[in-house]
């Protein structure tokens, strides 16, 4: 079995790598590492069923060879990237899922593509379901993320109905663990470096706003529980996986304070423009079709990657970007 994951080099991408090689597969990593980095497959290159490519899924897509499966994660995915990278972020969801899709398509390899909970948008109803259709503005500074993951989604949908495809799309909410970047602006990485920093931990409007996290090993199980699930009209729809435990972000960040140990005081500042009041995912299609469900509580979770942080600060070349 051989598969192609784009954003193989990024936080997922590279946790789903090391999971396929594991399951028997040999990986085709393409990344074109303006998120990602090779430090998060370093572990890998001299594994013989590994191969990292830098490549623009954006740009025409090759692939030499028998594919069994194609994974799409390539994308900015937290707000400081598609915040910076608007045009990037709007292409990689259109161009680079119509490549990916055409490469699936010319190797007729089973298709898998990361969506968001984003597309949810600033959602009316809570927990989401896969049927609700959300709350989104596409003209906002959020809607190059959001647009492009739905029209991805329908794009998708698409080329199963018409080229008769396998496509399968995983709706992530958010996810946490190592191997996040230590500035990517998602809110757990954000406390945990504010926290050994001895900094203030930034909550945005008062901390009411509730978010469910899920830790990275929970979240590829559910991932690879979808890749693997027989063809059916069941799996050709949108499952959501995340915790559905919800909670606010001030109690992540009074959490992360008592994990740390840490001094810091939490400073509140202006909620930005459509950020999201609730977000929890209702896994039930996830846990009655897949059998999957997260297993890692929010102690444990939060625990690994606070040490995973704490051993990338003993890297001389690391420690600047996470305790200066």
């Amino acid at each position: 079995m051989r598969a192609v994951v784009t954003g193989g080099a990024g936080f997922l991408g590279s946790h789903l790598c090391d999971r396929l090689i594991e399951m028997g597969y040999d990986v085709l990593c393409m990344d074109n590492l303006s998120t990602g980095s090779t430090d998060n497959v370093a572990h890998l290159l001299g594994n013989s069923r590994f191969r990292f490519v830098k490549h623009n899924v954006v740009d025409y897509l090759y692939v030499e060879g028998p594919v069994d499966a194609v994974l799409h994660f390539a994308s900015p995915a937290s707000p400081i990237d598609y915040l910076e990278m608007p045009i990037q972020t709007l292409k990689v969801g259109s161009l680079g899922t119509h490549k990916s899709l055409g490469l699936a398509r010319e190797k007729k390899a089973r298709f898998l593509m990361a969506s968001t909970s984003e597309i949810y948008g600033d959602p009316l109803v809570n927990p989401q379901p896969e049927t609700y259709w959300g709350n989104v503005n596409p003209i906002g500074p959020r809607g190059v993320y959001d647009e492009a993951k739905r029209f991805a989604e329908a794009m998708a949908m698409a080329y199963r109905r018409y080229h008769k495809m396998d496509v399968r799309i995983v709706r992530i909410f958010n996810t946490y663990g190592p191997r996040m970047r230590p500035n990517d602006g998602r809110v757990v990485s954000n406390f945990i470096v504010q926290a050994l920093q001895r900094k203030p931990l930034t909550v945005y409007g008062d901390g009411s706003q509730t978010r469910s996290f899920c830790f990275v090993s929970d979240l590829v199980s559910g991932i690879l529980a979808l890749l693997s699930a027989p063809a059916s009209e069941e799996v050709a729809t949108p499952f959501n996986v995340g915790n559905p435990e919800e909670r606010t972000v001030r109690d992540l960040a009074s959490k992360v304070l008592e994990l740390t140990g840490s001094s810091s005081r939490i400073e509140t500042r202006d909620l930005p423009l459509d950020d999201p009041h609730v977000r929890c995912p209702d896994i039930t299609r996830a846990k009655n079709i897949l059998g999957w469900r997260p297993q890692v509580g929010i102690d444990e979770g939060l625990r690994l990657t606070i040490e995973y942080f704490k051993k990338m600060a003993a890297v001389p070349e690391i420690a600047s970007r996470i305790l200066s």
